[in-house]
């Protein structure tokens, strides 16, 4: 045989290949597929999803790692970008791969049109809209059914595109491959449409024919028995090498030649989408002087005193990097949006890395002032970053659709969009999906998915599964946990995310395709975060927070009742006493603080300063803790440990966190400073942590860093901690100027709860659902702080809780009607207009505020009539003799005949028991009593919550104790290696449980489900830190029962943010627990 030229040798392109992103049906990850494409040697690869782009940009990134990893010269795959259309009106599946620019837009712009035009997650698309929108790209028809079938809508396209229109032919491996490829070389001749090899792969690896069978399941909504014909007969449809097509085409070489020749006429690359911003030019100012005007303006609001030279030299730096990369019309962009925020009175404040700027304190998008921080403006924006920064500004929640509508209107939809989340199977989701397609019973995939706490991605626990006595050897339990495994991570549907906005200068179609979300009113892009920040694609955040909202309640409370006006800025700093009340953990409400964990950590931090702050914010976190940073930090500011830095280098670093790195900007100074890196590398490593991970290239770097740091002179032990840090932080990791932002609010909301605790208690509530705790605890914490709370009243609540003053001169908190479950505003609304001196009674209610007696239920379940006099039976009775369909009397005065006289009658008084559970239903909490006060005669030896600081501790003392009280937060953080904190509350306190993994192991069900519970074990102090070490637990819910009400249910039910147990989905969650018992017993009335 002769030798031939091997670069003669054409090489094979795979042009239709169909990625995960085509959801359920896709068996591949877009990363998964570049890999496999580079190992086989490919000449080019075409991810195209059905009527999708959403994919692509996850395979651009991958390709860009591959470059890095294996060099530039490296012989890799081309990326090809296009879509397959599917269209309503034909049984021909058409690639669409655009050549350039233009027609990449075209094909955008046709998606969108398709997409906007359908319900969300379709696309509706015709032949005619291809004939329209589809110049300039490559088409390659894929028949789906026969070809005769495919020859007009061939036809129609050939006559239209002479030069761009081919038939795609994939082999079936049916058997009947030869004379199939022999027909479609006759369509071809016929239609003069050339025809071209194409693999329509599903998977990167024959391995995955199982998973893909079960995604068919999925989309269908059938077990594996009833797959049927549906099923893959073979595991061909994967990627190939050109040797095996070469075999498969042997006799039609020309259609393997020309798939290379139609990939290199798609030149196209995502890297050139990278975009124009929106030109903010008024009165024809240029965006940079306006920039330069408003910065310079603000140093005189900033700096009434005059500014500093450090903080104008900061700012003459940053407004020439600006202008350098040419990024000052997005400071004005987000400058407006806040201007407009701030001109409607929604309380705004930037955070993350836009905290590193004195650009965005100047222009007013924060306020953490540069004294506070290091700046790091490499981390906010830098030369070598080449991308615009990200400003995320949060919002108050209740208001921030205010500001979305308002960049719609400004921008336009055609040019203004929210980026989508992509929604990926999590271990829950995974185990009884995949369980349900392969015939688990519902009460094994329950049992399997019951033991994963939180959202994690682990997979069902091996040791579980043994303990459900189910047998692992069993190959089909096997064969499903082996694809639960698989399935996780895979992107199951789009949905729109909280709030990056991406603004374009031209049009937003031509940037990517725009749907439709679920929301009314609201369009989304089909790319997420990390696409857009992989294209370096700008995009502003625009964020909720619900503390934001209380804080802007508070103030506004604070005037109403004769204080200052107070604003962030204006809020008095270091303040003694709030420090004070932080260090002994008095923090429940306060933003960022208040969790357990925090509670915990704030004694042993003891802040006095704002910085102090920043570092508690930022510590309690999954990286930190996961790296073991929390001790030797709290080793060394108690003074028990040397503070030790390993060079000068890391001194400056490090200086100010001890020697323990806490902050991603330390993360990214260490790889500088300790371990050569480049500061573009640097921060490389922070953005690619999750694609390095996928794609199994992490071992590389890590060599990379870890040597660069013994050739330095470090410890290999240090090395390897520094890197797991970066590896931790890579996910959960915190900037130190979004702690800054962080601090500074919680530092606002300790200072309100410290001098204003009522104006504070009612901006909680009045902000709810947001935070840590439930009504209840916020209500018992104020009344710990002597603070009256008042019950829901018909004569004097509004719909939001308010304060009232006290005869004494200080405030009273008095719920509102929002309080009671179920509670419409419109119906608060009507009480308030219509009430005049008060309301005598239920009936008056009834003729003036035309309320239904419906809705007059709801008060008096609420026991909002005490205030006329009426305890709950009085006034339910009072409201059942109200004839709802009646029609209303002409007159409002009792005239002869008109009203309704009601024969006196006496009613049994309700038990405080009962009284108690009534509360709970109606509102979540009681002020009459806490249900433990009640229980608690009925149990013997019992601990207070309150006398635990007092239990004698050391070896003489340690007998057990036992508390009992209500679960109000269970958690176990993945962190803690499977311990189990809980809180319990009594009607004394709270106490803080630390349930070992052995004893959960043990009492697995009380600790998951208990509302009520009994805990035995021994006393732990730390300062004023205490902890009940449990060694034995028992679920005492049924106690509940005694209070003497059917619906003890209601008491005891956790905030699902303070919960990461499994909630059973069996009860209705949206059905009021009345209506439930209603349908249990239908015959019985409960009141």
């Amino acid at each position: 045989m002769t030798a031939r030229n091997p670069s003669l040798d054409p090489g094979y392109a795979e042009l239709c290949c169909t990625s995960n992103f085509t959801f359920l049906r896709g068996a591949s990850h877009p990363e998964e597929l570049v890999s496999r494409a580079a190992e086989l040697g490919l000449n080019a690869l075409a991810i195209t999803d059905h009527n999708s782009l959403a994919g692509v940009v996850r395979a651009y990134s991958a390709l860009k790692e591959l470059r890095r990893e294996f060099g530039a010269d490296a012989p890799l795959p081309r990326l090809v970008i296009g879509a397959r259309l599917i269209l309503r009106d034909s049984d021909t599946h058409w690639v669409a791969l655009p050549h350039d620019r233009e027609a990449y837009a075209r094909l955008t712009r046709l998606l969108t049109l398709g997409k906007r035009r359908a319900p969300k997650g379709a696309c509706y698309l015709d032949l005619p809209d291809l004939v329209q929108g589809c110049a300039g790209m490559s088409l390659i028809a894929v028949p789906q059914a026969s070809l005769k079938a495919s020859q007009p809508d061939i036809a129609t396209l050939k006559k239209h595109f002479p030069a761009d229109v081919f038939i795609g032919v994939a082999p079936r491996y049916d058997g009947s491959d030869q004379r199939y490829f022999d027909a479609c070389a006759t369509l071809a001749h016929r239609t003069a449409a050339p025809m071209v090899a194409v693999g329509d792969v599903l998977m990167h690896h024959g391995a995955r024919r199982q998973l893909a069978d079960v995604l068919t399941c999925l989309r269908h909504n059938i077990t594996i028995d009833q797959i049927g014909t549906r099923a893959l007969p073979n595991a061909e449809k994967r990627l190939k090498p050109e040797a095996d097509m070469k075999r498969l085409f042997a006799r039609h070489p020309a259609a393997l030649r020309r798939t290379t020749q139609i990939a290199a006429r798609s030149s196209f690359c995502l890297s050139e989408l990278s975009y124009d911003y929106p030109d903010e030019i008024a009165d024809n100012e240029t965006p940079q002087d306006r920039l330069a005007r408003l910065a310079s303006e603000g140093l005189k609001v900033r700096y009434p005193k005059g500014a500093p030279a450090r903080a104008i030299a900061q700012m003459e730096k940053e407004l020439a990097l600006v202008k350098t990369l040419d990024f000052p019309a997005y400071f004005l962009t987000v400058h407006d949006i806040v201007q407009f925020a701030r001109s409607k009175g929604i309380l705004c404040q930037g955070r993350g890395s836009a905290a590193n700027s004195i650009l965005c304190y100047l222009l007013g998008i924060t306020d953490v002032s540069p004294e506070t921080i290091t700046m790091v403006v490499e981390r906010f924006v830098s030369e070598h970053r080449g991308e615009p920064p990200d400003i995320d500004v949060d919002f108050e929640h209740e208001r921030r659709e205010e500001v979305i509508q308002h960049i719609y209107a400004k921008y336009g939809r055609h040019r203004a969009g929210l980026c989508a989340t992509v929604i990926h199977f999590r271990s829950r989701a995974a185990i009884s999906e995949v369980g349900k397609v392969m015939g688990l019973s519902k009460d094994v995939t329950a049992n399997l998915s019951g033991q994963i706490w939180g959202t994690s991605n682990g997979g069902p626990d091996p040791e579980r599964v043994k303990q459900l006595g189910l047998d692992l050897s069993d190959p089909r339990l096997a064969l499903t946990i082996k694809l639960i495994g698989e399935i996780i991570g895979f992107p199951r549907h789009l949905s729109q995310h909280v709030g990056g906005f991406v603004i374009t200068k031209g049009r937003l179609d031509e940037l990517c395709p725009i749907e439709n979300a679920a929301m009314d009113d609201r369009t989304i892009i089909e790319w997420d975060k990390d696409d857009i920040d992989a294209l370096n694609i700008l995009k502003v955040d625009i964020l909720s927070l619900g503390m934001l909202t209380c804080i802007r309640k508070s103030f506004d409370l604070i005037a109403q009742h004769g204080g200052k006006k107070y604003s962030i800025a204006s809020i008095p700093q270091d303040d003694a006493q709030t420090y004070d009340m932080l260090c002994v953990a008095d923090a429940i409400g306060v933003f960022q603080v208040e969790s357990r964990a925090q509670m915990n950590f704030l004694p042993r931090m003891k802040p006095r300063e704002l910085y102090d702050l920043v570092i508690e914010v930022a510590i309690v976190r999954p990286g930190p803790i996961q790296g073991g940073m929390v001790h030797p930090y709290i080793n060394r500011r108690q003074g028990n440990e040397a503070v030790v830095f390993p060079s000068k280098e890391l001194e400056d670093v490090l200086g100010k966190t001890l020697g323990v790195p806490l902050f991603q900007e330390q993360a990214m100074q260490i790889a500088v400073v300790a371990a050569g890196f480049l500061p573009s590398e640097a921060d490389q490593l922070r953005r690619s942590m999750a694609t390095f991970r996928r794609m199994g290239t992490i071992g590389q770097l890590r060599d990379k860093f870890i040597n660069g740091m013994l050739a330095r002179g470090y410890e290999n032990a240090f090395a390897e901690n520094c890197f797991s840090q970066i590896e931790g932080f890579g996910e959960y990791g915190f900037p130190e100027s979004h702690a800054a932002a962080f601090a500074m609010l919680a530092y606002v909301s300790a200072w309100l709860k410290c001098h204003h605790p009522a104006a504070f208690a009612c901006g909680l509530l009045n902000a709810q659902p947001m935070g840590f705790y439930a009504p209840a605890q916020i209500v018992r914490d104020a009344r710990e702080h002597h603070i009256e709370v008042r019950p829901v009243c018909v004569n004097t609540s509004e719909w939001d809780n308010t304060l009232e003053k006290r005869s004494d001169g200080s405030l009273a908190l008095r719920l509102g009607f929002r309080q009671i479950k179920g509670f419409r505003e419109e119906d608060a609304g009507w009480i308030v207009a219509a009430r005049g001196n008060g309301y005598p009674d239920p009936e008056a209610l009834w003729l003036r505020a035309g309320l239904s007696p419906a809705v007059l239920e709801r008060l008096a379940e609420a026991d909002a009539y005490a205030g006329l006099g009426l305890g709950r039976r009085d006034a339910l009775w009072a409201v059942k003799a109200i004839k709802g369909n009646a029609p209303l009397p002409l007159f409002n005065d009792k005239i002869e005949g008109e009203g309704i006289a009601e024969q006196p009658v006496t009613l049994p008084a309700m038990h405080l028991g009962q009284e108690v559970v009534e509360d709970y239903v109606a509102m979540r909490l009681s002020l009459k009593a806490h249900p433990m006060e009640l229980l608690r005669p009925a149990m013997t030896g019992l601990t207070a919550h309150d006398a635990l600081p007092e239990v004698p501790l050391g070896p003489m003392a340690q007998r057990p104790i036992s508390v009992c009280g209500l679960v109000i937060t269970r958690q176990r953080p993945g962190t803690a290696s499977g311990v189990v904190f809980l809180t319990l509350e009594d009607e004394t306190g709270v106490s803080n449980v630390v349930v070992w993994k052995k004893v959960y192991a043990q009492f697995r069900r009380a600790v998951m489900t208990g509302r009520l519970l009994r805990i035995t074990g021994h006393v732990q102090r730390e300062g004023i830190v205490v902890h009940v070490i449990a060694h034995s637990i028992e679920d005492v819910s049924h106690y509940l029962s005694r209070l003497g009400h059917p619906m003890d249910d209601a008491v005891g039910i956790t905030q699902p943010q303070a919960d990461d147990a499994p909630r059973s989905r069996t009860q209705p969650r949206a059905m009021h627990p009345r209506d439930q018992a209603k349908r249990l017993f239908p015959s019985r009335d409960f009141h």
